[in-house]
């Protein structure tokens, strides 16, 4: 199978596809983290060049439920402008941020490939590109990881997946929480500059799943 893993720089789920002989190749505007077929630059570029199957990891910072109060022209807290940190969109530069994510997403979903795959957090796509249906949503505590994120897959004539190893949580107060989580519920990861990146890399249990269950589709 002749698969295309776009938007990843890491090489997880490219290497899972790869561990059981398909021909995959990941593509990013960065360098793949690891050794491996990687084409270095936009992903609109190779659509057509005969994929069977394409997993896609769109950036999801304009596309996420996340700082609405961003898109309004003048972010305010309590009456007063908000304090923002360096480079942070607003108003019509974020909305228009917004715009060109979706049309990005958009573009990857009427990619002429068989099979698709578009992956994301809970956030708009549903409600503004409701041409995609509505995705199946998934955690990595389905796939043998002790965390909790919350992710949607757009599925175009593939399988849900299936979960493969269910790991419970610890419980604070009656509430469920994972390893990657405070006992109130928060992320533990620090909000560093880094933290996007580390975030944005597929757990191994759901890179090899997608590898063991959708690389036996026949075509």
């Amino acid at each position: 199978m002749k698969v295309l893993v776009a938007c990843e720089f890491s090489g997880v789920v490219r290497d899972a596809f790869l561990a059981l002989g398909h021909d995959a190749m990941s593509c990013d505007l960065l360098p793949s983290d690891l050794p491996g077929p990687h084409h270095h630059g936009d992903v609109l570029d190779i659509l057509g060049d005969g994929w069977d199957l394409m997993i896609a990891h769109p950036p999801c910072t304009y596309l996420t439920g996340a700082a609405e109060w961003a898109y309004a022209d003048r972010p305010m807290i309590n009456g007063q402008p908000r304090n923002l940190k360096e480079g942070t969109l607003i108003g019509t530069a974020r909305r228009d941020a917004r715009e060109k994510a979706l049309i990005f997403v958009s573009n990857l979903w009427c990619a002429p490939i068989q099979r698709k795959c578009i992956e994301n957090p809970v956030g708009i796509i549903t409600r503004e590109l409701p041409e995609m249906g509505r995705p199946q949503y998934i955690q990595p505590y389905m796939f043998g990881h002790d965390a909790s994120k919350k992710t949607g897959l757009w599925l175009d004539n593939l399988p849900t997946l299936q979960g493969t190893e269910m790991i419970k949580p610890r419980y604070v107060d009656g509430k469920p929480r994972w390893g990657n989580q405070t006992d109130s519920g928060q992320n533990k990861e620090s909000p560093a500059d880094y933290r996007w990146k580390k975030r944005s890399i597929t757990y191994h249990g759901i890179a090899e799943a997608m590898a063991e269950q959708w690389g036996l589709c026949n075509f």
